[in-house]
């Protein structure tokens, strides 16, 4: 209850004086959500976030990419550095991976799904600085570091290997990514429609990265919705697949972090 008047009191501060709580729940990764009802907006998203980063990071993104996605995402209606808070606009559906749909329908959810993420990394120029591989290597350093003995030394040697070979494709272009693009945030409404929603992990970063929890944990035994994607995405090249197969052992190690916290780690 004391996170429900939290919330409301930002949303009634911030934004309607008159704003009545409709749902909260507690949100994703440490994030706390409530769902509120206003008189100019309709229903609005409260979100506190867990940290100042991640609210930053979701507030640049809401400010410079999602514009771009037009109705496809929320639009941020008000913001707050103190709690680390948003407020965007509420988005109808449920997630895609809560709806069951028929095949076909499965298939017009993940072109749309792929158009939304064309859009996105094509909301911002490309960016060669800094080295994004090396970077990359070296958050993997630091979640080696993290795992400790939940990763064994010969696992340890092939992640190396994989971030070496990763640094050998340098130099490679970054674009804006969402770097959680999962079913779960992709929001399926009742007029068909796919809808984005969650950028607090959204950053430049190597644009395969976004694919590769849909290559490694939907992609593999619904080819069928592989090909949807990447018919409105667009097909990969050679170097989009290498990316794609050394980051599938950075996201190996980032999801032992989750499993061992319980949290979502960063990336």
């Amino acid at each position: 209850m004391a996170d429900v008047n939290i919330h409301l009191a930002l949303c009634q501060r911030l934004l309607d004086d008159d704003a009545k709580p409709v749902t909260s729940h507690p949100g994703h990764a440490g994030t706390r959500v409530l769902r509120a009802s206003t008189a100019a907006n309709g229903d609005v998203i409260v979100k506190i976030h867990r940290s100042l980063e991640r609210h930053h990071q979701e507030v640049h993104a809401y400010r410079t990419w999602v514009p771009a996605l037009g109705d496809r995402a929320p639009r941020l209606l008000a913001t707050t550095d103190d709690p680390p808070a948003i407020v965007i606009t509420a988005v109808s559906g449920v997630p895609l991976n809560g709806r069951r749909l028929n095949p076909e329908a499965e298939q017009s959810a993940y072109q749309q799904a792929g158009q939304l993420l064309k859009t996105l990394h094509a909301a911002g120029p490309p960016r060669l600085e800094p080295d994004w591989t090396a970077w990359l290597a070296g958050r993997v350093e630091y979640w080696i570091h993290q795992a400790g003995d939940r990763v064994p030394a010969a696992r340890r040697a092939q992640v190396r290997a994989h971030m070496r070979a990763l640094q050998e494709l340098a130099p490679l272009s970054a674009l804006p990514c969402h770097l959680d693009f999962m079913p779960r945030n992709m929001i399926y409404g009742d007029d068909r429609a796919v809808r984005l929603i969650d950028f607090e992990h959204s950053r430049y970063d190597l644009p395969a990265r976004d694919l590769v929890r849909l290559a490694t944990r939907v992609w593999p035994h619904r080819p069928d919705l592989r090909a949807s994607f990447l018919h409105t995405y667009g097909q990969l090249s050679t170097v989009d697949d290498a990316v794609l197969g050394h980051c599938a052992h950075f996201d190996f190690l980032t999801s032992l972090a989750q499993q061992h916290s319980g949290t979502c780690p960063e990336v």
